[in-house]
Parts: structure tokens; C-alpha cells; sequence
């Protein structure tokens, strides 16, 4: 495959995930909203709101969803591995390349496969809230779940990309 289709594969998807993840970033906005709305509630009028509650559970659940994705694109994720940076660039591209093809993407696309039976049910069902005055379309929340697994996994395909990219690149450019 040609350096350049690799990179443009790269820069497109991590784009199209920085675009859509600054779009998502506004529900951090509206997640401290909902908390200084519930805190004066009930600490002026000694009356929270379920529903209120259950909106800051969802917003944040979209956030960190989302924001997995986001991460994996800077780069920015955790590393738990203590001799990755004394390691050369080819060995540190080699174990980003089979950590993400051996346990990264078959985690995440078991998850991906997975979540749309139990989104599909709690549509089924019309699963709502199990207090009467919580939210209503509950699998609308859970349909993040593939959602931002979808979007993970192309954040992976885009890793992959660069990290291919720089495998192939002499190391006096690459290094």
C-alpha cells in the first residue's frame, strides 16, 4: 500500500473523529449545567430532580464513551507499560500494531457486536427508568454503546495506518 494512501486514511478518519468528538465535548457544557441546576435545587429549594440526575449520568456516559475514541487518535491514552519509551520507534510501533490487533480490537469489536442485542431489547421493551419520574428511552443512552465503539475501532484502523506509515519510513526520516 502507498505511504501516502496510509496517511490519508489516517488524517481522514482522525479528522472526522476530532470534527465529531469537539461536537460531543458541548455535553460537558450541558453536564455541568444539569450539576449547578441540581445542586441549587436542592440545596436552595430542598427539591432535586430524578430526571435531572439521571440526564448527568448520561451526559458523562457520553463523554467518557465518546472520548475513548478522541484519545486513541492524540495519542493520548494510558500506557501501563514502563519500558515503552526506552524502547527504539519500530519496536514502540511493532506493540502499538499487535497490542491493537491482539487485544484492543477483538475487546472492543466483541463489545461493538455485542451491544446491539442488548440496545435492540431495551428498544424491544421500551425500557425507560425505573424511578417514575426518571428518563424515558433508556436505549437511547445504551445505543452509545456502538456507537462510540464503531467510531473506536476506525480510531484504530487510523493508528494502525500511521503506525504502518512509520514502519515503512527509513529511520533517519522516522526517528
Amino acid at each position: 500500500m502507498n505511504e501516502s494512501v496510509l496517511l490519508t486514511v489516517a488524517d481522514s478518519i482522525d479528522t472526522g473523529i476530532k470534527r465529531l468528538s469537539n461536537a460531543i465535548a458541548w455535553t460537558y457544557v450541558l453536564l455541568i449545567i444539569a450539576i449547578i441546576s441540581q445542586i441549587v435545587l436542592r440545596r436552595g429549594f430542598h427539591a432535586g430532580l430524578i430526571a435531572l440526575e439521571e440526564l448527568q449520568w448520561h451526559l458523562y456516559a457520553i463523554g467518557v464513551m465518546f472520548g475513548m475514541a478522541y484519545t486513541q487518535v492524540l495519542d493520548k491514552h494510558v500506557r501501563v507499560d514502563l519500558l515503552h519509551h526506552n524502547l527504539n520507534i519500530r519496536t514502540q510501533q511493532w506493540i502499538e500494531i499487535l497490542g491493537m490487533l491482539f487485544l484492543a480490537i477483538p475487546f472492543i469489536g466483541t463489545l461493538f457486536l455485542n451491544s446491539f442485542e442488548f440496545v435492540y431489547e431495551s428498544w424491544r421493551v421500551g425500557e425507560r427508568s425505573w424511578s417514575p419520574s426518571g428518563l424515558p428511552y433508556t436505549w437511547a443512552i445504551k445505543a452509545v454503546i456502538p456507537l462510540s465503539c464503531g467510531l473506536l475501532l476506525f480510531a484504530f484502523v487510523g493508528r494502525i495506518s500511521r503506525c504502518i506509515h512509520l514502519l515503512r519510513t527509513p529511520v533517519s526520516e522516522g526517528a
